[in-house]
């Protein structure tokens, strides 16, 4: 036991230098990692590190479909609900019927069961590659927010698909009409069963005296509850662990203390990082256990196999796209749609961003070994060693490529039509009127005698002054000034630092109360990096 977490602790190490290296580079760090992984599984340090369905679906899936919604924003989902929709269940559908039927047409003794159960493995795109790279490059948010809003989905159609295929490989026989009832009852009953545990968190973090601590461990419990409770009876957890972790993050202002959802905030993106960072690199870390396994046949042909379900699937999520764009302009003349016009830029980035992960490498490997009669499940090696293939391919070839696609492209955000700088200045101009219309009719009084208050009004009354100016012009000046200021006050909170630290040296201050204002100015400097990396996002 010893050993193995001794192991895990190289993993994480190893994954954090490959995370610095791929930050230099500027690539997306799934990419680095799963490279990464092969090539340490050429060390054979690390062969016994093996990856666990069990261990995938229920240790690590909840957490990152939890974070994943949780970080969703639900006006987004629900604008774009319609191409959500489509691309998570009758896309999805569609590619596992495209891949069933090429894969019986190539693969010599392949039937279409195994086919249609290669499909639903290898059909759902990863998300997490694709939005890394997607915040390298300036891209419209809309790309980011349906392609975020497929992957809560797509995991949960494709393993329902999987779940049908590998009930007829087993048992040799398959309803059409039982399958199609099944499939709608694994969604729906899925669905509110995350409704209602979220719902019973949602009443816990209301209602009872917890605190910051307490509401991030329920923050922990929730997906994991969710998803047993869901798959328990059969149901989609996947479903369950979405529609819940929407629900509660829809009401997190009322139902989370401000320290709750900073502190939450911070532990949640540093798992999820971990989490993200370990199964990348476990990918790469199967090549010589799955190649090993190949006996149907030669390693080239297998190869060979992967090489062409991989384009099979690159073909026909491009060909959705397309026609999804083309079908959207049709229905605009008889329905109210998000985009009358969808063109062709946005459409062709988004079918190149169909990077496959984890979840297809989970699936496949939780095939079992051995069907009912004690035979072994036939082409089980083939299709892990595909699956392995065409993760490889579009994860590396089509992620190294997107960034490219998209500067070539050059897709323009024609939904936004006030800039972030604009709506920012308008935000705080807001912010500012109100905090000065709330001082000046409740305490107006007391803020003449007040000198703090009559301070906060005068310094809001200046923010007001400045914000209410041409808005061209407060940018010009931002611009002109803006740089400059940010260099200085970054050095006077240094300077600040320099200052608690020679106090914190004297034995009668409180070490507490300096740390306190430290965090204080930690912050102010996250905010302000925070504010030049946008900048620096808004102008490439």
């Amino acid at each position: 036991m010893q050993s193995i977490f001794i192991q895990y602790v190289y993993l994480i190490l190893i994954i954090l230098a490959l995370v610095m290296i791929a930050n230099k580079l500027k690539l997306a760090y799934p990419i680095v990692l799963v490279l990464g992984g092969l090539a340490l599984s050429f060390t054979n340090v690390f062969n016994h590190v093996t990856i666990d369905p069990e261990l995938i679906f229920f240790i690590f899936l909840p957490p990152l479909l939890y974070e994943a919604a949780w970080q969703t924003s639900w006006k987004e989902f629900w604008r774009w609900k319609r191409v959500i929709m489509s691309f998570a269940f009758p896309i999805v559908i569609l590619t596992s019927c495209v891949v069933a039927f090429a894969s019986n047409a190539i693969i010599p003794g392949f039937t279409l069961a195994l086919g249609f159960l290669l499909g639903g493995i290898v059909s759902p795109p990863d998300a997490i590659s694709a939005t890394t790279i997607m915040r390298q490059v300036k891209v419209p948010k809309v790309l980011v927010s349906v392609i975020e809003g497929e992957s809560l989905l797509n995991d949960a159609s494709s393993l329902i698909v999987f779940r049908f295929a590998l009930a007829a490989v087993l048992t040799g026989q398959f309803y059409f009409l039982q399958a199609l009832e099944s499939f709608f009852l694994v969604i729906v009953a899925g669905t509110l069963i995350g409704l209602a545990m979220g719902m019973m968190f949602y009443w816990i973090h209301r209602w009872l005296p917890t605190t910051p601590s307490i509401e991030i461990v329920l923050s922990f419990l929730a997906p994991y509850c969710m998803y047993y409770f869901a798959e328990r009876f059969h149901f989609s957890g996947v479903l369950a662990v979405v529609a819940g972790g929407l629900l509660l993050s829809s009401k997190r202002q009322r139902m989370l203390t401000y320290q709750g959802r900073v502190q939450g905030s911070n532990v949640w993106s540093t798992i999820g990082f971990v989490l993200n960072g370990i199964v990348f690199l476990l990918i790469g870390l199967q090549l010589p256990t799955i190649t090993r396994r190949v006996e149907e046949v030669s390693l080239t042909q297998a190869v060979g196999y992967g090489l062409a379900i991989s384009l099979v699937l690159l073909v026909v999520r491009l060909l959705s796209t397309l026609g999804a764009a083309v079908f959207t302009k049709f229905m605009a003349h008889f329905i109210t749609v998000a985009d009358r016009n969808p063109g062709w830029k946005i459409p062709v980035i988004f079918g190149w961003a169909g990077m496959r992960g984890v979840v297809s490498l989970a699936a496949a490997l939780s095939i079992p070994v051995l069907i009912h009669d004690g035979q072994p499940f036939p082409y089980r090696n083939l299709i892990l060693f595909i699956t392995f293939i065409v993760i490889l391919v579009t994860l590396v070839f089509q992620g190294l490529t997107l960034p490219w696609l998209i500067r070539k492209i050059n897709p323009t955000d024609k939904f936004s039509s006030i800039s972030e700088d604009e709506q920012e200045i308008i935000i705080q101009k807001k912010i500012a009127q109100s905090s000065l219309q709330f001082l000046e009719e409740k305490y107006s009084e007391e803020s003449s005698r007040n000198e703090h208050l009559y301070n906060l009004h005068a310094r809001l009354k200046i923010d007001f002054t400045f914000l209410s100016q041409d808005i061209e012009t407060i940018k010009n000046a931002n611009g002109n000034s803006q740089i400059n200021f940010q260099r200085i006050y970054l050095e006077m909170l240094e300077q600040q630092r320099g200052i608690l630290n020679k106090i914190n040296s004297k034995s009668e201050f409180n070490e507490e109360l300096i740390r306190k204002y430290l965090a204080l100015i930690d912050i102010e400097e996250f905010k302000m990096r925070e504010k030049q990396l946008q900048e620096a996002s808004n102008n490439k």
